[in-house]
């Protein structure tokens, strides 16, 4: 069946080249959901998806990549167990690394160690399952899951601010660096596919594209159903039924990026027998074509899809983030007001100064400014404060330019006003 879809393929190569391309890219449909203001659930089901698809399809990788290299053909019996096998200890490996790293964290406070400790802890997981001929991938993700819902407690307040933008430069250096790789190397591979003319390897890559964009729209809808009757009947759920159009738009979220290219360059070179990996230049070009064809043809299309089929909420997209900070708000004036009288400060004007400001921070993230009584007020507020940030920033500028502070003095007090107009880009307008 393989090899009259695609030439040269067997069972082994299809499951690796379907290994390689079932890994999707959640970057350019969670940045165009979060503009257009698509209902967190979809969000979520895209983020969650990929997380699954990343580990289950890299995984799937090792194993079909095993049975090419050795030439086995191992019994379902024998396969299973040593699914199971990756599996499980990918998993214990993974948790723990991430216990030894959460107890080394502990005990530091210092944020460039923190950052360190942070890029260092995906490639203890890996490399010790590998050592142990486990899951590396499954490892990887069970570390980073740990270490993601402690992250609040571990990292001091300055490694979680610089944190974030260490690895948002990480990804983005490490994805220009995959693509330029995988452009330099495209001629190589079309040069190294004997016996097909250009007009057919683009035939085949079209086709490729095709049936794959086709079998993940056609599965959606059997699969979304399967996950109702199963959280409804076996789990006892009460959840809404699954709507075509939603069904539709998770099926079209489907592109592949980064992870399917830094897949297929890692097929090995050659067999444990000295020959090359069969096909391996053709499936760098099917797996180069397919990300092509899913970021162009979905990635543009996303938004005037999800337009016309009238998904996007009306609420804002960052309502939760204002909610959330209304409770907090809520629950430090809760705190101010039932303060007892022997634990007061001395002077009256600390408890109504810190009162006053959080009451005016709660006006400002109110969810309907309309019903505010002065909502005018708020406005023209933050109008004004931001126009005095702007004239700090001159300020500093120019004490800087006129050598009256050092570098380090002017990042530092920048940093403070980008985080003041961070916190209020997100308010509602």
């Amino acid at each position: 069946m393989c090899d009259w879809l695609l030439p040269g393929f067997d069972w082994r190569l299809g499951c690796a080249l379907g290994a390689v391309v079932s890994t999707t890219d959640t970057i350019a449909a969670i940045s165009i959901a979060k503009r257009v203001g698509l209902p967190r659930r979809i969000s979520d089901l895209i983020e969650g998806e990929s997380l699954i698809n990343d580990a289950s399809g890299l995984l799937a990788l090792q194993f079909a990549v095993a049975m090419v290299v050795s030439g086995e053909r191992p019994t379902l019996t024998k396969g299973l167990a040593e699914m199971i096998g990756l599996v499980a200890g990918g998993i214990v490996i993974g948790l723990i690394a991430a216990k030894i790293i959460y107890l080394l964290q502990r005990k530091i406070d210092d944020p460039p160690v923190e950052i360190t400790v942070t890029l260092i802890a995906p490639y203890l997981a890996y490399l010790s399952a590998e050592t142990f001929h486990c899951s590396g991938v499954l490892a990887t993700v069970v570390c980073g899951l740990y270490l993601g819902r402690k992250r609040s407690e571990l990292l001091t307040t300055f490694a979680r601010l610089d944190t974030s933008a260490v690895w948002n430069t990480l990804d983005f250096v490490l994805n220009g660096v995959l693509f330029i790789m995988i452009g330099l190397q495209l001629p190589y591979i079309l040069d190294g596919i004997r016996g097909l003319s250009r007009v057919q390897m683009f035939e085949y890559a079209a086709f490729f594209s095709t049936v794959v964009i086709g079998l993940r729209l056609i599965w959606m809808y059997p699969g979304a159903w399967t996950a109702y009757w199963i959280r409804t009947r076996l789990l006892g759920k009460r959840e809404k039924p699954p709507r075509s159009k939603e069904v539709f738009l998770l099926g079209w979220t489907g592109m592949r990026g980064v992870l399917a290219l830094a897949a297929a360059i890692s097929l090995p070179e050659y067999l444990d027998n000295g020959q090359p990996f069969p096909q391996r230049n053709m499936i760098l070009f099917l797996t180069f074509s397919i990300i092509l064809t899913t970021l162009v043809l979905q990635g543009l299309t996303l938004p005037a899809i999800i337009r016309r089929l009238q998904i996007a909420g009306g609420k804002r997209a960052d309502t939760e983030m204002n909610r959330a900070r209304q409770t907090m708000l809520e629950a430090a004036l809760a705190h101010l007001d039932g303060i007892e009288d022997d634990q007061k400060p001395q002077d009256d004007w600390i408890l109504e100064d810190l009162i006053h400001h959080y009451r005016q921070r709660l006006n400002l993230v109110k969810d309907d400014v309309a019903d505010l009584p002065n909502q005018g007020d708020y406005l023209e507020y933050r109008s004004l404060a931001r126009q005095l940030r702007s004239i700090e920033r001159v300020a500093l500028t120019e004490l800087w330019a006129q050598n009256k502070i050092n570098d380090e003095v002017l990042r530092e007090l920048e940093r403070e006003l980008d985080l003041e107009d961070a916190r209020f880009s997100s308010l509602p307008h």
